[in-house]
């Protein structure tokens, strides 16, 4: 059910164009204190919080940006509907708090004066009034108020100037005045009136920062620009080894202790195998990757709030064309590095329902954080961090080759889409380009954290119970290992006849051609239901073969099988990367396809389509690297 206002409180919406500052400006005055859910009948987000005053709360409700309330996109329609009471499972709010960027005045007025003329009380907050100011321009507040006929506030989200005046406006959003006389409706008469009060309000015009203009001649060039992200990403992933390798260390370290200490305080033997073996040895093994997925999303949330995402989104709208898609299917498709969910969700955007299809099914090919663990993992035990080209490693080159396939096969698979089954007109593209701005830290680490945290949630929640369940599965039922063999040996026998071990050994015959054994095919199979749990279960089945604790990627590397060669051979090392790379193993993700098409037919032709190329691909690379190593 989603999240409902209490019938005492008065509903207060938050209207505004993307990039406008609304969302820190909600988030400054709930505190954070937000839920998120659909909006009845539709798919689309939103996110109500309260606003605790002196001495009453009142409702907030932050809407999906949009510059017009004559809508193009889903989203947009949904935020029309509500606004102007067309949607019958919602009703509309009882006050409109306009947020408007103050650099992008003049632009901004086309929705305010849409908002003003659906006749409810209204006040506007003017953000980035600073940036105004540093420009050389002046904004008369009060005029701008008289010639809108409504409250107006100046504020500045990150810095917290302005927010305690749009906490007392809140007091009595009822009393918020109508204006005497609405915006005209008609193209002319409304660029009329736009002209009239940027006229009263406007005193001096700031200029446009000539060194904006200078760096985007350069980020946005064809070339250049190109050449410039891909630096960014070579050094982004070059950072994500050397930075978080410290931090992944020391979290290793700390969870091998701990599963040694389970051990030994723990006298049935059973019951100590369970908690070190299977809940500390499977969740730890996942936690150990935190470093690196907060490192990733410091980094895309830094870049997002400096700027310059929007930069590349312009950029690449000239690569997404020439596979029959546009900057909006990229700027969804950035949002799946992180998870292919709100990637999924963020399409919402797209006005074309056929190029919404192509960028959902491509979606999961983006390398989603729940890919890192794999990937760091056995990139770390059998990729040599060697210098290749000055300060460039093998590591963090072998994980950016990772991403670029993950990129180049979704425009490859957008191409062929788009030009059969779901071939279409293309569609004009407009972004607007925020100025480049220094975020705060704090709005950094907010937005870092969140993302974080769903993957800490994870480990808590659907990991841990997948590895505890696992654990019974390889342990059940007992059987007795021949005496002669040791310990390690023993533990191994008993996982190889087990239940979960006969399942693995029962897809030998169609995973052999991979390299892969029975506990590679078991963490697998699991991996459905995460694809971190893939990491999660070697670290189990380790954990209980080793006689001494030991990181996993240690233990992987000493691995062998029956004939004595190594079970992660290059191309059995390869194999896995490749098959990661192109399966769809989140369950999550088919869902939300479900929901966002309204239909099985294409997550259930994503997820065996992607498992196919996915197991080609994995073939091909067994043999060419086996070949190679030979």
């Amino acid at each position: 059910m989603p999240p409902q206002a209490s019938a005492s409180l008065q509903r207060v919406a938050l209207v505004g164009s993307p990039n406008a500052g609304k969302t820190t400006l909600f988030n400054a005055l709930t505190g954070l204190r937000a839920k998120t859910a659909n909006y009845p009948g539709v798919t689309v987000a939103r996110r109500v919080g309260t606003v605790r005053l002196a001495d009453r709360k009142v409702a907030l409700e932050d809407l999906p940006g949009t510059y017009s309330l004559e809508p193009v996109s889903p989203d947009e329609q949904v935020v029309s509907d509500l606004l102007e009471g067309a949607n019958p499972d919602a009703p509309p709010p009882d006050a409109l708090l306009l947020v408007v960027d103050a650099t992008t005045l003049q632009r901004s007025l086309v929705l305010v004066g849409q908002a003003l003329r659906l006749g409810l009380p209204t006040a506007l907050v003017l953000t980035m009034i600073d940036e105004v100011e540093a420009g050389g321009g002046s904004i008369n507040i009060p005029a701008l108020s008289n010639a809108l006929g409504i409250e107006v506030i100046g504020a500045v989200g990150t810095s917290g100037r302005g927010v305690e005046s749009v906490r007392g406006l809140l007091e009595n959003p009822a009393g918020w005045p109508r204006p005497v006389l609405e915006p005209p409706s008609d193209p002319e008469g409304l660029a009329g009136w736009i002209d009239s009060v940027t006229a009263q309000a406007v005193h001096v015009a700031g200029e446009r920062n000539p060194w904006t203009e200078r760096v985007d001649r350069i980020l946005l060039h064809p070339g250049v620009g190109t050449a410039i992200f891909a630096l960014v990403m070579v050094t982004f992933f070059q950072v994500i080894f050397a930075w978080a390798a410290p931090l992944t260390d020391a979290i290793n370290t700390f969870f091998e202790w701990l599963g040694a200490l389970a051990k030994s305080r723990i006298s049935n033997e059973l019951l100590a195998g369970f908690v070190s073996d299977g809940l500390i040895g499977g969740v730890g093994s996942v936690l150990g990757f935190v470093p690196q997925i907060v490192l990733l999303f410091v980094m895309i949330s830094f870049l997002e709030n400096i700027g310059y995402m929007s930069r590349v989104a312009l950029v690449m709208d000239r690569v997404m064309g020439a596979v029959g898609l546009e900057g909006r299917s990229f700027v969804a498709l950035l949002s799946s590095y992180a998870c292919a969910v709100p990637g999924i969700m963020a399409t919402r955007t797209i006005p074309s329902s056929r190029d919404r299809i192509a960028t959902i099914l491509v979606s999961p090919l983006m390398t989603c954080s729940a890919r890192l663990p794999v990937y760091t993992l056995l990139i770390a035990a059998f990729v040599p961090n060697t210098p290749v080209l000055g300060p460039l490693r093998a590591q963090g080159l072998v994980l950016l080759g990772l991403y670029l396939l993950g990129a180049v096969s979704a425009m490859v698979l957008a191409a062929v889409l788009k030009r059969s089954v779901l071939r279409s007109d293309s569609l004009p593209f407009y972004l607007e380009l925020p100025p480049y701005r220094v975020p705060g830290a704090k709005q950094v680490a907010i937005q870092a954290w969140d993302s974080a945290k769903m993957f800490i949630r994870k480990a808590g929640t659907i990991i841990l119970a997948t590895t505890a369940v696992l654990w019974v599965l390889l342990n059940v039922p007992r059987v007795e290992a021949p005496a002669d063999l040791a310990p390690p040996q023993a533990a191994s026998y008993q996982m190889e006849h087990s239940i979960a071990g006969r399942i693995g050994t029962a897809m030998v015959p169609a995973f052999a051609p991979l390299g892969f054994n029975w506990e590679i095919n078991v963490a697998v199979l699991s991996s459905l239901s995460a694809r971190e749990v893939f990491v999660s279960t070697l670290g189990q089945i380790s954990a209980a073969e080793s006689e001494e604790e030991q990181s996993i990627s240690d233990a992987l590397k000493s691995k062998t099988r029956a004939d004595g060669t190594p079970l992660y051979s290059a191309g059995t090392v390869a194999a896995i990367l490749l098959f990661f790379a192109f399966a769809l193993q989140c369950m999550s993700t088919v869902a939300v396809m479900r929901r966002e098409t309204n239909s099985w037919k294409w997550p259930l032709t994503a997820f065996f389509g992607l498992l196919v190329i996915a197991y080609a691909a994995a073939f091909i690379g067994n043999r060419v690297f086996t070949m190679m190593a030979g």
